[in-house]
């Protein structure tokens, strides 16, 4: 008899207040499904994992916290054989940030920005001579929630470089581009099942905030996205994650062009409360994939 974990964390409300709970809306899924399973943190240690026949990776919110030890726990995962959705290598190459920029030298449109590698010394001016922006972003390489991340102006660098160097010191850092839009118009969401859309919101960040998660005061709407937009992100899953049960595209629209911001394959929340649709297209996905 199959069963299945949906591998969640151990809560403390870092990175789950003001959602409605989506483990337990899975849960009811495979409930009315007639598949064995439970929910369980991808870091408890009384958990044995050869028990299961699948893992659903659902809400593993800390990973970036404890990263050395979660790549302990994809690499046990790995040993044992156990099928996982998505898998633990998508989840593996999609934990760094270093992907944006291997889709970027593939073609396509993204706020890839450069990397600030760990223990080497920053420079403002190498930083312009690769960035146009006079606004960065700077976050972890490894990093979720907005853990981290500042929003700076080159002229203010001074204020800022002695705190982003002690960071390096101890990993590594993106820059990127701050792209107006994002205050301007919010960031898009566009959740894809099996390869095949399903629905879509725009997040939008408080007022005088540019952090888009519902936790900093963001909001959060259905919407159409535009044929142009979808086709753009469909092609980005045809080439980057066919194969996985569910991805988030977040990205913006700059002079009508799809410009990708983050590819979410390991723990995205799926705005599956945003319609009837969103939560029967979810079923239909696992369903094909387990029955």
């Amino acid at each position: 008899m199959i069963h299945v974990a949906i591998v969640s964390y151990f809560s403390v409300g870092a990175y789950d207040n003001n959602t409605l709970d989506e483990n337990q809306m899975l849960s009811g899924i495979l409930s009315e499904l007639q598949i064995s399973h439970e929910i369980v943190s991808w870091s408890d240690p009384e958990v044995k994992w050869e028990q299961f026949s699948l893992l659903l990776i659902k809400s593993t919110w800390d990973y970036f916290d404890y990263y050395p030890e979660f790549l302990s726990w994809i690499d046990k995962i790995k040993k044992l054989g156990i099928p996982a959705l998505n898998s633990m290598d998508t989840i593996l190459w999609n934990s760094s940030k270093r992907y944006l920029l291997e889709i970027e030298s593939k073609g396509y449109p993204v706020i890839a920005g450069m990397i600030l590698e760990k223990g080497m010394p920053i420079s403002k001016e190498n930083i312009e001579s690769k960035i146009t922006s006079k606004t960065w972003v700077v976050k972890p390489l490894v990093s979720g929630g907005a853990k981290n991340t500042l929003k700076i102006n080159s002229e203010n660098w001074e204020n800022h470089v002695d705190k982003i160097q002690s960071w390096v010191k101890e990993e590594a850092f993106l820059v990127q581009p701050f792209v107006t839009e994002i205050e301007e118009v919010g960031e898009y969401s566009l959740i894809f099942f099996n390869g095949m859309f399903s629905h879509a919101v725009l997040k939008t960040p408080a007022s005088k905030d540019f952090r888009v998660q519902h936790y900093f005061g963001g909001t959060i709407k259905p919407v159409n996205p535009s044929e142009s937009m979808l086709a753009s992100c469909q092609n980005l899953i045809n080439e980057f994650a066919a194969d996985s049960l569910y991805v988030r595209v977040d990205g913006v629209e700059i002079d009508s062009v799809f410009n990708l911001m983050e590819l979410e394959m390991i723990e995205p929340y799926l705005f599956l409360a945003i319609s009837a649709e969103a939560l029967l297209n979810y079923k239909k996905a696992i369903s094909s994939r387990l029955l």
